[in-house]
């Protein structure tokens, strides 16, 4: 971000973003960036044919009222590099000649008073630019302090200091958090981060000004930098609210999930129970267990909670969201939403329904997914948040979701430690893998195995003919390997899904 030079001079874009002309309108999409260094007042035409350059031209009322005098004003600032026209907008409100400014690329300023009192503002702007500028920043600064660690109230003030701008705060990801979604649909935004102590942001502010030129963009950030104080404090409350209530909710939920013989005080799991549906979180069964397992290394960066949290907001399919054991679970009552009696559909509509969550997060953070259940309320909740995390783990592809009663050796095998396996599985398979030279025998051959060596299954998930697939066999066998023999079969199937992971 770069800060502004309050002394140079001020351009035709600041006079009307926030200069000293009130509710002055501008015509002509070009040539507003054109730096104003002097004030010429137009009473009569013959004063139009000596013009300096980075002139503001102030017409009066009585000339302003001839049409064609603003054509030539329009004129003849073109060709002597005037920087703009001002006229009384009274004077030609029925027809002004906008089309003609925008050709020329002379902006045409129509302002709301008498025409001697714009001139002598414009000049006392043009003559100290650093006044004006320093103005508004301490405009901006006094009602920034006014407003204190409260988000609607900054973007409040940024709005009330900056009103040609649109204002928003998002989390890191790009949830809405306050302000107008307007600012989020800018081609062009200003972003500056609100950072924690650790230097990641906590949350986005995000700006979009009708105005794009360089003089008052460069304000606009500067601007925007004193607000980053207070929202930089209400995002840490914010954050350390959000953290407390993680760290209670996984306590809450461990009490919750311990079996009956456990708990003891019948009272004790009252009042546990009374406080878990004081949070919302569904209790009576039948119930579904979701399990989230983020692929990031927490020690490169920031830990992924927050982020996984308003993701999870954002395309989750409802239910709390807790960091629970090595990942983080969630659940939902199955008949949320259903009629249908039967479990299995409960079921398969909550893996189909988390696989569109995950694949959705996955863009921003990367994860796999896990589903079991349902469980028949709290008291064999912890049984199927604990098949869902197992069933998280062994989904090996981020964006992939496994159903704990569906776990195949695909996905037992892929949660082996490939690397320490790599090596033994490359001496395992080294002939084949000299004769492959596309992976073509080897995916092939991994098929083969998942399917329980059953060619047309295999041949219909590889997309090609059940001939095709027993022809690649007969090579694989060739090369000294029988998927069908018992000695071979679970070296060979652990060995192709090391490889594969790898690739």
């Amino acid at each position: 971000m770069r800060r502004p030079d309050l002394s140079a001079p001020m351009t035709v874009a600041e006079l009307v973003q926030y200069g000293p002309l009130p509710g002055v309108r501008i015509l002509g999409t070009a040539g507003r960036d054109a730096q104003v260094l002097d004030v010429r007042i137009v009473d009569r035409r013959e004063a139009l044919d000596s013009l300096r350059p980075h002139t503001a031209v102030v017409l009066t009322e009585a000339p302003a009222r001839s049409g064609w005098i603003v054509e030539m004003a329009l004129r003849k600032a073109w060709e002597q590099a005037a920087a703009c026209v001002v006229v009384p907008e009274t004077a030609v409100a029925v027809h002004p000649p906008g089309a003609l400014a925008d050709r020329l690329g002379v902006p045409l300023l129509l302002i709301g008073g008498d025409a001697l009192e714009g001139a002598v503002r414009i000049a006392s702007a043009v003559s100290r630019p650093d006044a004006g500028r320093t103005a508004l920043l301490a405009d901006a600064a006094q009602r920034l302090a006014a407003a204190g660690p409260h988000v609607e109230r900054v973007l409040a003030a940024l709005h009330a200091a900056l009103p040609s701008t649109s204002l928003a705060l998002t989390d890191p990801v790009g949830g809405m958090l306050a302000g107008r979604r307007a600012a989020l649909d800018s081609a062009h935004p200003v972003r500056l981060d609100v950072p924690g102590p650790d230097g990641h942001p906590l949350a986005v502010l995000v700006a979009d000004s009708r105005s794009k030129e360089a003089g008052w963009a460069s304000t606009v950030e500067s601007v925007l930098r004193m607000a980053v104080p207070p929202l930089t404090a209400w995002a840490a409350t914010r954050r350390l609210a959000e953290e407390q209530l993680d760290r209670r909710s996984e306590l809450l939920l461990h009490q919750l999930t311990r079996p009956s013989e456990e708990v003891g005080d019948e009272q004790a799991g009252a009042h546990v129970r009374a406080e878990a549906a004081a949070l919302g979180w569904p209790l009576a069964g039948p119930l579904i267990a979701f399990a989230l397992r983020p692929a990031v290394a927490t020690e490169a960066g920031p830990a992924p909670g927050p982020a996984l949290r308003a993701l999870w907001a954002r395309y989750g399919i409802g239910g709390p969201l807790i960091a629970y054991e090595d990942c983080w679970v969630s659940w939902r009552s199955a008949a949320a939403g259903s009629a249908a009696p039967d479990p299995e559909v409960w079921l398969r509509q909550g893996e189909a329904q988390l696989r569109t969550a995950v694949r959705a997060i996955c863009d921003q953070l990367p994860l796999a997914g896990g589903v079991a259940g349902p469980a028949g309320g709290t008291g064999t909740l912890g049984v199927a948040l604990a098949d869902a995390r197992a069933a998280a783990a062994v989904a090996a592809v981020p964006g992939s979701v496994v159903r704990a009663d569906r776990m195949g050796p695909a996905q037992l095998l892929s949660a082996l430690p490939a690397e320490a396996l790599r090596r033994p599985a490359e001496v395992v398979l080294a002939p084949l893998l000299a004769a492959d030279r596309d992976g073509t025998l080897l995916r092939t051959l991994a098929i083969v195995l998942d399917q329980g060596a059953a060619p047309s299954a295999a041949a219909e998930i590889l997309g090609v003919h059940r001939n095709t697939v027993a022809a690649r066999l007969e090579r694989i066998r060739a090369l000294g390997f029988d998927p069908e023999d018992p000695a071979q079969r679970l070296a060979l199937h652990l060995a192709c899904r090391v490889l594969l992971a790898e690739s």
